[in-house]
């Protein structure tokens, strides 16, 4: 691949925890999560929708167990997916009895919420077990009343008090297999919960921006909020939370850990934001180069560049490249001109010449 540097953030250390297969925290790569916006208790759409998330690269799935028929149906879920699967419950401690027996791998379960102690330490005896973790999940908009009359409103003070009560009542059961979510829908709040909780405990963080927003918007929002956790060095897994489909939930994660220098998965894309010197229709170009190589499965660097101002360097630091120039373009293959193609051809050629190093690369790694 290309020998560009890529960065690494300096990682909080935080202890480490088993998601069924997939480790978290505690040094282990941050892992992309999603959650299903099916009815679970459709299993056949449920599991079409997490083989269309694993195939974009989630690495743990998450859904809801609004009632028993959503339960009974995590049986065939737990069997017909391939990476570990969460269930998402609120009140009704049955519901993650039901969730544990089934199979899951963690249980996403406010301790406060579920009602008495002996609820409490019911689930928790189950979870120690079947070695199941809890993710405690604070959210801005279903803050405790007490501590919403305390601060006035949904404060990053008041997340963070909110996430340390869940904590001392597991903690009190000894029970410190949890990871710990603070989402607010805006970045400011969100970050400041997520920095406040971090000088206070080491156990793992899962990371995201709350409903945060459609799939244009949310995106933005969410890379900026989880772009500077990241490069703070917090979050030990993520969600990114849009409205639509959760597989461009995952294609955003992995952008971000990607941006962020701290995981690669698939082709790394460099293209020139035009200006008045491009001479090829680039724009359209670089379209259809990303959405032809997406499938890569090495992270190839690929440089698609419009004028003679950049164009050349970049596409000589990338492990392939074009660089435009009046209707015609440089193909580039690890720094060298393999050949000069009029436009119509720079697509077609470049995509082979790809597809070419990846079959390559990979049967010197014995693939």
């Amino acid at each position: 691949m290309s020998t560009r540097e890529i960065g690494s953030s300096p990682r909080q250390r935080t202890r480490q925890l088993q998601v069924g297969a997939v480790a978290v925290g505690g040094g282990a790569p941050v892992t992309v999560q999603s959650m299903c916006n099916t009815d679970t208790r459709d299993v056949a759409a449920t599991l079409t929708q997490i083989a269309a998330l694993v195939a974009a690269g989630c690495e743990i799935v998450r859904v809801a167990v609004p009632d028993a028929e959503a339960a009974a149906a995590l049986p065939a879920l737990v069997r017909g997916c391939s990476v570990p699967l969460v269930a998402d419950i609120h009140f009704d401690y049955r519901l993650a009895l039901q969730a544990l027996t089934a199979g899951v791998a963690c249980l996403r379960i406010n301790p406060g919420n579920i009602g008495a102690r002996w609820k409490v330490a019911e689930v928790v005896a189950a979870c120690r077990e079947r070695a199941v973790p809890i993710r405690i999940g604070v959210n801005g908009g279903s803050l405790e009343k007490s501590l919403l009359e305390k601060h006035g409103h949904a404060s990053a003070a008041a997340l963070v008090e909110s996430a340390l009560g869940h904590i001392r009542i597991l903690e009190d059961l000894d029970y410190p297999q949890l990871k710990v979510s603070l989402k607010a829908s805006d970045v400011p709040r969100t970050l400041a919960a997520y920095r406040q909780l971090a000088g206070q405990v080491d156990y793992p963080l899962h990371i995201g921006i709350t409903e945060a927003g459609t799939t244009w918007a949310g995106t933005i929002k969410s890379a900026v909020g989880l772009g500077a956790l990241l490069c703070d060095g917090l979050g030990d897994t993520l969600r990114v939370s849009l409205t639509g489909d959760p597989v461009e939930e995952v294609r955003v994660g992995w952008q971000i850990l990607k941006a962020a220098g701290l995981r690669q998965r698939g082709p790394v894309f460099v293209s020139c934001p035009t200006c008045g010197r491009c001479q090829i229709d680039l724009i359209p170009l670089a379209e259809e180069v990303e959405r032809r190589l997406a499938g890569l499965r090495l992270p190839l660097t690929i440089a698609v560049m419009g004028c003679v101002v950049n164009g050349p360097g970049e596409a000589r630091e990338a492990d392939l490249g074009i660089a435009g120039g009046r209707d015609v373009g440089l193909l580039f293959r690890q720094g060298q001109v393999l050949r000069r193609l009029p436009q119509a051809q720079l697509a077609d050629a470049l995509v082979a010449e790809a597809l070419a190093l990846e079959r390559e690369l990979l049967a010197a790694q014995g693939h």
